[in-house]
């Protein structure tokens, strides 16, 4: 198959921020039952406004409604790398129950194509709790309203200019796999943020992005940028006329994984704890409004599924991505 793909670095991705993983671990010793009698440091590993944050964010704030968790919260965004900044500060602080973070794709592919230090495997994996699809965006402005008007563009053009969130992520993987599918040739430009991804979209940087449904459905629905392919297996329901990758004969898309995790070295009894709390959040009528309002699919994992689903999402990755010349 031929490549049909290269990928330009932005600074702000850059991955040297992954040498924050290279701490120290900072191993917490306490009387299990006692668990949890501190703060919470809560990590997300990308700017606000995407998927990631959002769900991070929901997590918060139905854990505070529901008084589940007794002490603060802190949430900060340590953006940086396609995630390897954030994960990174887990991976220093391991052994740690009071810090934590919410995973994505990137938690799997940043790994595969830049010295992070860790993979996926040395984290304390608590669940997984859905998956996320991505609409295929361009701005209102280009006047291309179908995918077919879209492959036309893009054959005409030589190359285009696509985006979306982390260097080698599941939204590279879904160009990546479409350019090579439909027969065009792309420029990806990683973003560390959804504001950031929408902006050079909007301002003519690049000619189409990827999003997921939550983070973009309002722009869709004002019509300022038009969804022209939905990567998941069934239609989206709020979109039922947007063609899906599958109606139009096109296989190998992702979906994001939503999950959460602990440092590693984590005792087991702060992962039982976070496991059995999480059953309690996604029960609640917030957690599925959250679903709903974001269009995700709900998909439970706890523990060692979670840790086996992690593996074999993993290999996926890997073979697409190699598939691709990416890694």
């Amino acid at each position: 198959m031929p490549r049909t793909t290269t990928i330009r670095l932005l600074a702000s991705a850059t991955l040297l921020a992954a040498v924050t993983a290279c701490g120290a671990g900072t191993a917490v010793e306490e009387n299990p039952d006692a668990y949890p009698s501190r703060e919470l440091d809560w990590t997300i590993a990308f700017g606000p406004g995407g998927g990631n944050d959002i769900m991070a964010r929901t997590i918060v704030e139905i854990l505070q409604q529901q008084e589940l968790y007794p002490h603060d919260i802190v949430v900060e965004n340590r953006e940086g790398g396609s995630g390897a900044t954030g994960w990174g500060h887990l991976l220093s602080s391991a052994g740690d129950p009071y810090v934590i973070s919410t995973t994505s794709g990137s938690f799997i592919t940043t790994p595969l194509q830049a010295d992070t230090g860790w993979t996926h495997a040395d984290f304390t994996h608590v669940g997984l709790f859905a998956t996320d699809d991505t609409l295929f965006i361009t701005p209102d402005s280009s006047g291309i309203t179908t995918w077919e008007d879209w492959v036309a563009h893009a054959k005409d053009a030589g190359t285009v200019s696509v985006g979306g969130i982390g260097t080698v992520n599941v939204d590279y993987i879904i160009h990546a796999e479409l350019a090579d599918q439909a027969g065009y040739e792309i420029e990806y430009v990683p973003f560390n943020e959804e504001g950031q991804l929408q902006t050079a979209l909007s301002s003519g940087a690049i000619d189409a992005m990827v999003s997921n449904p939550g983070s973009i459905m309002g722009q869709v629905d004002s019509g300022d940028v038009n969804a022209l392919l939905f990567s998941g297996e069934d239609p989206l329901e709020a979109l039922p006329d947007v063609p899906t990758a599958a109606d139009l004969g096109y296989d190998g898309m992702v979906s994001m994984p939503r999950g959460l995790i602990l440092p590693p070295e984590t005792p087991d009894y702060a992962r039982e704890w976070w496991i059995e709390t999480m059953k309690r959040v996604v029960a609640t009528d917030a957690w599925q409004d959250y679903l709903e309002k974001n269009h995700l699919t709900e998909d439970l994992r706890w523990g060692d599924d979670f840790t086996a689903y992690l593996e074999e999402t993993g290999t996926r990755f890997e073979d697409s991505l190699e598939e691709q010349g990416a890694v």
